[in-house]
């Protein structure tokens, strides 16, 4: 009875969180273009996002954002990660805590922060404009703390062992990082990056806060799109972030598997 209970309370559960999501993708296909009326399936809508400047032009522009943050947060992540479980110095614990704040704070607080610490920065030089730069070093800032955490716990549940036998047999500080550290948190690197990439794919609120003329990405140009109404045509390209952000987390689940099972291989010495 009580598997029962559970069971229904799942479903329940997963049918509010993934029916909006459906909904979605099943009318990207409905032939109509007002309202929810079914006029039969098409995939018009599809060809329409093909031939659509406005669309590349954001999409191009929301994969410059995604790739260049992710490669900076990346690697100052990973950095950060090592060093947060390497080194001690004073107020560690404390920065580790600040670590967090990105985090757990609201999108729309670190976004009106960014507004504000940029509106300074113009106001301090009178050339400093919004744009493609902005938004990058405001998706490097939320990024890097989640690289960093995944880093970090990969570097706790290392076997101290490994590199102690590496020291053992020779090995100099930095060889020991490279050839067996590096190897056994290469998929945690992988995966933070991932992580870092698709929550800039589908950052709205930061972007929208810091981005200047020229530097619309996709969630802007859907947000612009809904206040006329919503078409077919949105719910097509809602359906493809939707699709694009899925293949992002099964590659991070994926790095993330193979990350706890490279604790148990042996590295080569």
């Amino acid at each position: 009875m009580k598997r029962a209970i559970l069971a229904g309370i799942s479903a329940l559960l997963y049918l509010f969180l993934y029916a909006p999501i459906a909904v979605v993708m099943v009318y990207s296909f409905n032939a109509a273009r007002h309202g929810m009326v079914w006029r039969g399936f098409t995939w018009q809508w599809y060809e329409k996002l093909l031939h659509d400047p406005l669309v590349w032009a954001a999409a191009k522009n929301t994969l410059i954002l995604a790739v260049a943050s992710t490669s900076v947060a990346t690697v100052f992540g990973a950095l950060l990660g090592v060093g947060l479980y390497r080194y001690w110095f004073p107020g560690k614990r404390l920065f580790q805590w600040f670590l967090y704040l990105p985090v757990v704070i609201p999108d729309v607080v670190m976004a009106v922060a960014m507004m504000l610490f940029y509106g300074l920065l113009r106001d301090a030089t009178g050339w400093f404009e919004l744009g493609m730069g902005t938004m990058i070093v405001a998706h490097v800032t939320f990024q890097i703390p989640f690289v960093a955490l995944v880093v970090r716990s990969r570097l706790i549940g290392l076997d101290p062992a490994i590199e102690e036998a590496a020291r053992d047999l020779g090995a100099s500080p930095w060889q020991t990082f490279w050839y067996v550290t590096f190897p056994l948190i290469a998929p945690g690197i992988m995966a933070g990056g991932m992580l870092a990439f698709t929550l800039s794919l589908d950052d709205f609120v930061v972007s929208f806060f810091t981005t200047g003329p020229g530097a619309t990405t996709l969630p802007i140009l859907i947000y612009s799109s809904v206040k006329r109404g919503i078409t077919p045509d949105i719910n097509a390209l809602s359906t493809v972030m939707i699709l694009v952000s899925v293949l992002a987390t099964i590659m991070v689940a994926i790095l993330e598997r193979t990350r706890k099972g490279a604790g148990t291989t042996k590295p080569n010495l």
